[in-house]
C-alpha cells in the first residue's frame, strides 16, 4: 500500500459474493476493488449474517463493543477476515441476536420486513461509527467513511458531531427504499433527541434512516447523473425532493460501472461458448442454442431463427413488469418471438408469468428465483434484453447486455437514459446507437420499441453493427472510481 494512501471504510449491508439481494451487492464488490487498484487503503464492514459467517475460514477478533439496542445494551464482536475474492480485509459486526438468522438480510421467508430492522441497522451503524473513530485503537483510522443505502444512513449522523471525525460520503442506490421506522423505534433506540426535527431525521411522524444519511453526510451521491436530477423532483423524490434540492450543493450523480472481469463474453466461465465484438457469431448462436435447450426438448431451426427476448430482475412494478405482461400476448400473436425470464418478486407477478409459461410452453420460459449462471446465459443467449423500468437509479443489466451484444430495450429514465442510445438511422450511421429507448411510460411505448427492434433484427448486417456498437462501450469502473477519489479529497 502506498504511503499516504487514502484510508476508506466502506460500510454496507451486502456485498457479492458473500451476500447479495440486488445491484447494491455488485457495486459494493466492484467499486472497492477499483479504488484498491488505484492505491486506496480499504476495509469493508458488513453485518455478521449467518450465511456470510459460514463462508469465512479464519477470523480474528479485533475487539468488542457494547452498543445501545432497543431493549438495552447488546454486545457485538468485531471480526477481521480475509477472503479470496477481496484483496483487502473484511470487517464483520458479529451480533448473533440481530444477525444470526436464516434467509434474506432484510425480510422474512414470508416477504415482510424483519420486525427488528430498526434495531439491527441502528446497532450496525453505531458499530460502524465507532470503527470510523478507531475506538478499538487498531491504529487504522479512516480518512473517509463511505456508506451505502438506508441500512447505513445513521452512520453519518452518529459521526456528525464527533471531534476529529473522518469525512462521510453517503450513496443512495435507490431512493424508493427509505428505511422508515416509527417514533416509538426512535425512542426505544435512544437516538439523540436533537435529531428529531424536520431538519433532522423526522419524516411524516416517524424517522427515515435514508434521510439521516442525506442530512448528516458531508457528501451525498447517487448512481447516475440523470437520477441525481430526477430525485430532486416530486415525481421521483418520495417526499425527500425538497431536502435534496436544499442539499444540491453536496449531491452528485456518479454512474456505476460493471465488473468487466466477471462480465466478459470472451472469458465468462458461465458460458458454453465465448465471443468478442469482432467475432460475435458463432459464439452468440451457440449460447442461444444452449439457453433454448434448457427449456425445449429439441431446438430446431425455427426456434433458432426466431428472436429470443430475455429479462432478468425483480418482479415489481418499478421494473415495468406490468407493461411486459401486457405486451407478451400481443407480441406472441403478431410475431414468432420467444421470451425467457429469470426473477422473483411480488407473488402476483410470479403467478402471472408462470401461467403464461404454462399456456405457451414452447415460447415463454420462466424461472422464478435467482441463478447466477442462468443470468449470464440469458445475457449471452438472448437476442434482445428487456429493461423497461419506470425509474432506474443506475441499472447494471443494461450494461451487461450491451457488453454481451444483446441490445437492451429501456425506458428513458435514470441510468438507463445515461447508458443506452436509441437506434435511429442517424445513430446507426454515426455508430452511437446501442439499443432501443422509449419515452412514453406505457405498454404502447414498450411495444413500439420492441417492434422497432424486431424490424432491425430482420436485417442481419445492421443488427450486427448495433451489437458491435454496444459491445465496444466502456462501462468499467475506472472513470467512476476517479470521481469518487476526487470526492473523498474535497
Amino acid at each position: 500500500m502506498k504511503r499516504g494512501a487514502k484510508k476508506i471504510l466502506f460500510v454496507a449491508s451486502e456485498a457479492y459474493p458473500l451476500v447479495k439481494t440486488g445491484g447494491l451487492g455488485d457495486v459494493v464488490y466492484s467499486l472497492p476493488h477499483a479504488l484498491h487498484e488505484r492505491g486506496a487503503d480499504l476495509r469493508l464492514l458488513l453485518p455478521g449474517y449467518r450465511a456470510l459467517l459460514r463462508q469465512l475460514d479464519q477470523v480474528r477478533i479485533l475487539g468488542w463493543f457494547d452498543l445501545r439496542g432497543a431493549e438495552g445494551i447488546v454486545s457485538a464482536r468485531i471480526l477481521e477476515t480475509r477472503h479470496g475474492d477481496f484483496p483487502f480485509p473484511l470487517w464483520i459486526v458479529d451480533c448473533p441476536p440481530l444477525f444470526d438468522r436464516p434467509g434474506n438480510p432484510y425480510v422474512t421467508a414470508a416477504g415482510s420486513d424483519w420486525p427488528d430492522n430498526a434495531e439491527r441497522f441502528a446497532v450496525f451503524a453505531r458499530a460502524a461509527a465507532q470503527l470510523g473513530l478507531d475506538a478499538l485503537e487498531l491504529g487504522w483510522k479512516p480518512d473517509v467513511v463511505h456508506c451505502h443505502d438506508w441500512q447505513t444512513g445513521l452512520v453519518p449522523a452518529f459521526l456528525h458531531a464527533a471531534p476529529h471525525r473522518p469525512r462521510t460520503v453517503f450513496t443512495i442506490h435507490n431512493l424508493a427504499y427509505g428505511g422508515h421506522f416509527s417514533h416509538t423505534d426512535f425512542v426505544r433506540l435512544q437516538l439523540p433527541s436533537q435529531w428529531w426535527s424536520p431538519e433532522g431525521v423526522e419524516f411524516h411522524g416517524g424517522f427515515s434512516m435514508l434521510k439521516a444519511g442525506i442530512v448528516y453526510a458531508d457528501a451525498v451521491t447517487t448512481v447516475s447523473p440523470t437520477y441525481a436530477e430526477e430525485i430532486c423532483t416530486p415525481a421521483f423524490g418520495y417526499g425527500l425532493d425538497g431536502l435534496l434540492r436544499a442539499v444540491r450543493h453536496k449531491l452528485s450523480g456518479i454512474l456505476n460501472g460493471i465488473d468487466t472481469r466477471l462480465w466478459d463474453p470472451s472469458t465468462d466461465p458461465h458460458l458454453p461458448a465465448h465471443y468478442s465484438p469482432n467475432r460475435i457469431q458463432p459464439g452468440k448462436r451457440r449460447n442461444k442454442e444452449a439457453l433454448l435447450s434448457r427449456f425445449l426438448p429439441a431446438v430446431n431451426d425455427a426456434a433458432m431463427q426466431a428472436p429470443l427476448v430475455g429479462q432478468v430482475g425483480r418482479l415489481v412494478e418499478q421494473k415495468g413488469i406490468d407493461w411486459v405482461l401486457a405486451a407478451i400476448p400481443v407480441l406472441l400473436a403478431e410475431s414468432d418471438i420467444r421470451f425467457v425470464l429469470l426473477g422473483s418478486g411480488q407473488a402476483m407477478y410470479e403467478h402471472k408469468f408462470t401461467q403464461l409459461a404454462r399456456q405457451h410452453p414452447d415460447r415463454v420460459f420462466v424461472e422464478i428465483g435467482y441463478d447466477e449462471t442462468l443470468a449470464h446465459r440469458i445475457e449471452a443467449g438472448a437476442d434482445l434484453f428487456l429493461m423497461p423500468s419506470r425509474f432506474e437509479p443506475c441499472g447494471l443489466n443494461q450494461m451487461y447486455s450491451l457488453r454481451y451484444g444483446t441490445p437492451p430495450v429501456v425506458f428513458k429514465t435514470g441510468g438507463l437514459a445515461d447508458t443506452v442510445v436509441d437506434t435511429t438511422p442517424e445513430t446507426l450511421d454515426d455508430a452511437s446507437a446501442t439499443g432501443f429507448v422509449f419515452d412514453t411510460p406505457s405498454v404502447d411505448g414498450l411495444l413500439d420499441a420492441i417492434r422497432r427492434a424486431l424490424a432491425l433484427y430482420r436485417k442481419p448486417a445492421l443488427w450486427r453493427r448495433l451489437q458491435q456498437h454496444g459491445m465496444r462501450q466502456s462501462f468499467d469502473w475506472s472513470e467512476s472510481a476517479a470521481h469518487y477519489l476526487e470526492l473523498y479529497s474535497a
